[in-house]
């Protein structure tokens, strides 16, 4: 019991100092000599070498020519697009299936800094639409996923944001009363609502969410305003199924 407790240790020990030595091949994209990694990661160079080898045989590392310039290997390369998912990879189903369901153009953004930055799109099936470009930044306070993103902050932070945003038009203690107001119905699952805030003769929806690695990101509907007014209902049931899809 005493020996396999010992070697138990001795493993993860190993797998810790190969760790290590992956992490610094990482930060540090050039090839390295055997004696500049064990120098780095303060362990014996002969420690080091039986390291590399073992990871250089599973595809893990690569070794240059007279036992330098160590690198990563194509094992970690393959590892690393395994587990990579574009946001547009996961939401690209829900924009679908919203578009499909009221032939209405299909915004996807991320929340940038203090704008939101458009990153996808899926076109309606509508003669007249509206298309915005991939790459354009809208701002917070007077889009439906500017809105649907400052909800996803607590109001302590939504407030600072709103206020740097609307430091240009110096705004009445009324204007932020009923932003923040319109921010906690969002939060208690109301749909984001640009009745032509942004742009005069568009309204839209939209809802946002928080993704496991802390972005925030928004989807929404824009649509000219005679058409949104004749089949709003219709749009807003879109948009909740469109979420709880993504959900699921």
């Amino acid at each position: 019991m005493k020996d396999e407790k010992h070697h138990s240790n001795q493993s993860i020990q190993v797998i810790g100092r190969a760790a290590e030595i992956l992490r610094f091949l990482g930060k540090n994209s050039s090839g390295h000599s055997l004696g500049g990694i064990a120098k780095a990661v303060s362990l014996p160079r002969s420690t080091v070498q039986r390291i590399v080898t073992a990871l250089a045989e599973e595809g893990f590392v690569s070794i240059g020519a007279s036992g330098g310039g160590v690198r990563l290997g194509p094992e970690i390369q393959t590892l690393a697009q395994a587990s990579f998912t574009l946001p547009q990879d996961r939401f690209r189903p829900v924009l679908s299936f919203i578009a499909q369901a009221t032939g209405e153009t299909v915004d996807l953004a991320v929340f940038r800094g203090d704008k939101m930055l458009f990153i996808d799109q899926v076109v309606g099936s509508q003669r007249l639409r509206t298309v915005s470009s991939i790459g354009e930044s809208f701002p917070l306070t007077s889009t439906a996923n500017g809105k649907a993103a400052l909800a996803c902050f607590n109001e302590f932070e939504a407030t600072r944001l709103i206020m740097a945003e609307m430091a240009s038009f110096a705004p009445k203690g009324r204007e932020l009363t009923q932003l923040l107001a319109e921010l906690e119905g969002i939060r208690n699952g109301e749909l984001a609502r640009d009745n032509g805030e942004h742009t005069a003769g568009i309204s839209a929806l939209g809802f946002a969410v928080t993704a496991a690695n802390g972005e925030v990101y928004a989807l929404s509907l824009p649509v000219p305003t005679s058409r949104f007014e004749s089949k709003e209902q219709e749009l807003v049931k879109a948009m909740k199924a469109g979420l709880s899809k993504y959900k699921a």
